[in-house]
């Protein structure tokens, strides 16, 4: 059997890699590592077999507003999500002690993540890179004594760093989501209504009076939980803003009949994808 290709924005022992991994539990998975998000839809983009996973909200930092917008104007399809536990390791170089580090190198949310524990090291310096696993892969490459990264202990194992201290994160409820995209074509082979429980969309709203609280009465009305929320203005178009939605529901014959019943109040009305609602690691 072919195995499934999955482009995700990071490297071997990613926390993508990790999430990407759990959401195709048991299916055999091939990693795309790309630089950036963008990266990851121009791939899609380029290669529809290819699926994505890609981070789109933290527990603790919020919403990654960028990547709403990437998907909306990709064109792709949301067809899944998975929340996965976020727990930071301090690795280092097999042999050394935590007192020998000099520079600590991370994402700068796994830095702001790991806030208090950091405080606890106060003369190390701390230096910003645009991966957690990547730190990791680089300390071990050039051989960097003094130098320690915050990463998952998958990418500790994976380029044979020791671990010098666990669970560092000042929050133990760290969370992130990460949303499953594929092509609109491969998106509508993997669809099974039966199984739909959930909604992305996305709408912009006349700058009238009551326009927002109209919408959501009317999804109320039909039994939507509406379980995100998140408004980002439109460039070009001052005072007027894109609503990102995501609803669950138990029917999905009344989810359709609540969207026929809100489309004529907005304006760029989206469905960005319906997929059952995912599952939490512990």
């Amino acid at each position: 059997m072919k195995k499934k290709k999955v482009a995700i924005q990071g490297i071997a022992g990613s926390y993508h890699d990790i999430a990407s991994h759990n959401y195709f539990e048991g299916e055999e998975i091939e990693i795309v590592g790309c630089n950036s998000f963008k990266e990851v839809i121009a791939t899609i983009r380029k290669d529809p077999a290819t699926l994505g996973l890609m981070a789109i909200e933290n527990t603790i930092a919020g919403s990654l507003l960028q990547n709403h917008e990437l998907i909306r104007l990709s064109g792709l399809r949301v067809i899944g999500e998975y929340k996965l536990r976020i727990a930071h390791s301090l690795v280092a170089l097999p042999g050394t002690t935590i007192h020998e580090i000099e520079e600590v190198n991370s994402h700068p949310i796994a830095l702001m993540q790991c806030a208090d524990f950091l405080d606890t090291l106060p003369h190390v310096k701390l230096v910003e890179k645009e991966d957690t696993a990547m730190s990791a892969r680089w300390i071990a490459q050039n051989k960097l004594k003094g130098h320690a990264a915050i990463c998952g202990k998958a990418a500790a194992e994976i380029y044979q760093m020791e671990v010098l201290a666990e669970g560092i994160e000042t929050n133990k409820r760290n969370f992130t989501r990460f949303l499953a995209l594929a092509d609109r074509w491969t998106a509508e082979d993997l669809f099974h209504q039966e199984e739909i429980n959930k909604a992305s969309l996305v709408f912009a709203l006349p700058h009238t009076a009551g326009s927002l609280s109209k919408v959501l009465s009317i999804l109320s009305f039909y039994d939507m939980n509406l379980s995100k929320i998140q408004s980002l203005p439109i460039v070009g178009r001052e005072w007027e803003y894109l609503f990102y939605i995501d609803l669950t529901f138990t029917d999905f014959t009344r989810y359709k009949q609540a969207l026929d019943a809100i489309r004529p109040l907005t304006k760029d009305f989206n469905i960005l994808g319906e997929y059952a609602e995912g599952k939490q690691s512990v």
